[in-house]
């Protein structure tokens, strides 16, 4: 009986020691997270303000989904690439009510942004359900699996786009015509079970809803505000 209550109190103790030395490095992996997230706010913020975002405002409010990339950083000079993280917020079909986000990469392989950019900020504007879909997925390519084009600047912008995704890119208040096509989206359950504190998928997350972090609210509703003032 001794011996059992022994192996016990180690194993209660090794249990123990283990939460403690991961737990810092989980706090640590969410809170760069959220801060990836306040960040998705204040680009949103900024592309909503702009003069020259006639057509996103106009229109973000038929979007299916929004995916923010804060920051998107030039690899090489030229010829390079350009990759950044970001997160995504879908609309419930049903509901109205927005979900997420969702954590994913985008690599822009031998793309690149503008000679003498470094950075900029990018959104995604998701206009198809078929645009939705692909995220959904493991990883896709932008222009074969689903359609993207250059969001227009700028006034006199109204004309309908009829593509899965349009896209917006920025730096320094300046709008870069950045080409998407061929750049890869990849999921990233790895960041959303440290954000949410367990295993979850793009749908888990977006469709399903079965994971919610409060932290994010914020962020949901500035999609939702922003989204719910069309023309």
């Amino acid at each position: 009986m001794r011996n059992l209550k022994v192996q016990v109190l180690e194993r209660v103790l090794a249990a123990s020691l283990l939460l403690l030395a991961v737990s810092p490095a989980t706090s640590r992996a969410e809170a760069s997270l959220q801060e990836m997230v306040n960040d998705a706010r204040s680009t949103l913020a900024n592309f909503i303000a702009d003069p020259d975002m006639v057509w996103f405002r106009d229109n973000i409010s038929e979007a299916r989904a929004v995916l923010i990339v804060p920051t998107m950083v030039k690899a090489g000079f030229i010829i390079g690439g350009s990759g950044g993280g970001g997160v995504l917020i879908a609309r419930d079909s049903e509901t109205g009510l927005w979900r997420g986000p969702a954590f994913y990469s985008l690599g822009a392989g031998s793309i690149g942004l503008q000679i003498g950019i470094e950075a900029a900020e990018l959104v995604l504007v998701v206009m198809t359900e078929s645009g939705l879909d692909s995220l959904l997925s493991t990883s896709f390519k932008l222009g074969a699996d689903a359609s993207v084009a250059a969001g227009p600047v700028g006034a006199g912008t109204g004309a309908k786009i009829t593509t899965d995704i349009v896209s917006f890119a920025r730096s320094k208040g300046v709008f870069l015509g950045v080409a998407l096509d061929g750049a890869l989206i990849r999921s990233r359950d790895d960041r959303n079970e440290a954000y949410y504190g367990r295993a979850a998928s793009p749908a888990d997350v977006l469709i399903r809803g079965t994971v919610v972090n409060v932290n994010a609210a914020e962020l949901r509703a500035d999609v939702s505000h922003a989204t719910s003032h069309g023309p």
